[in-house]
């Protein structure tokens, strides 16, 4: 029931931000669910950022996936600071798998010289590391979101579980108390295939994705072995994330 709930407030967002605005009725027809069933959708999409509430309908104010253009040049120094020292933890010889977040691509970035097998579902993270001789890369296919160029879904997920991995390096949409969030169902589906096959989990972020959640619950805080983050994390993320067992790698701008 969670996954059906994911993706109908999920195809609720894509219908109000393609729209801009969409009243409650053609909301309820979309769907096939009640009245009360939307209200309560629109008040949770509303709750965390991405839509606005009016009378008889929503309107879309956030971000669900915005290209990766849009994204790389948010945050960026942080970003590049997070990307080089992640990409520190990488030890020649190892297999690591990135996912395609704008933060992985960073780290991609730093990964020159190293000798390793790299395994990614991100086509600017591949084209990136196609011309270095001394990696080894390994494609994941499936359905390829226009607006990011990661491949997602079955297919994606079907490839993943023939792989295994040293260590994930995953980018999220926010993090909470609960968890990790990112901002679209399909691409939690495969990010938790990810999960399964890797020895260590590292998300690599931005501080400003620290106590923000997003539309897809991805896993439990607990599920990480490590964050890398930029120093503007606060002193009480630092405390939550200790608490939950998680190791704190600290990247100065």
């Amino acid at each position: 029931m969670a996954m059906l709930l994911d993706q109908r407030r999920q195809e609720i967002l894509n219908v109000v931000e393609n729209e801009g605005f969409v009243a409650l009725q053609q909301l309820t027809d979309r769907v096939g669910v009640s009245e009360s069933t939307v209200r309560r959708d629109l008040e949770y999409l509303e709750k965390i950022g991405q839509i606005r509430r009016t009378r008889g309908g929503a309107a879309y104010v956030g971000e669900s996936l915005t290209t990766l253009d849009e994204r790389s040049v948010q945050s960026l120094p942080e970003k590049q600071a997070v990307g080089r020292v992640a990409a520190g933890l990488v030890t020649s010889g190892e297999t690591v798998l990135l996912d395609g977040g704008t933060t992985t691509l960073e780290v991609a970035r730093h990964l020159s010289g190293k000798s390793l097998q790299v395994v990614t579902n991100s086509l600017p993270v591949a084209t990136l590391l196609s011309n270095l001789p001394q990696i080894e890369l390994i494609t994941i296919g499936g359905y390829v979101y226009p607006k990011t160029g990661v491949a997602l879904g079955p297919m994606a997920m079907a490839a993943l579980s023939q792989v295994h991995v040293r260590r994930l390096f995953m980018s999220v949409g926010g993090i909470t108390e609960k968890g990790l969030f990112n901002s679209n169902t399909l691409l939690a589906e495969t990010e938790r295939a990810m999960l399964n096959v890797a020895e260590e989990v590292i998300v690599v972020t931005d501080s400003s994705k620290l106590g923000h959640s997003a539309l897809a619950h991805l896993c439990p805080l607990d599920r990480v072995d490590r964050v890398v983050v930029d120093a503007g994390i606060s002193d009480e993320w630092r405390k939550i994330l200790t608490n939950a067992g998680v190791a704190l790698t600290i990247a100065e701008v």
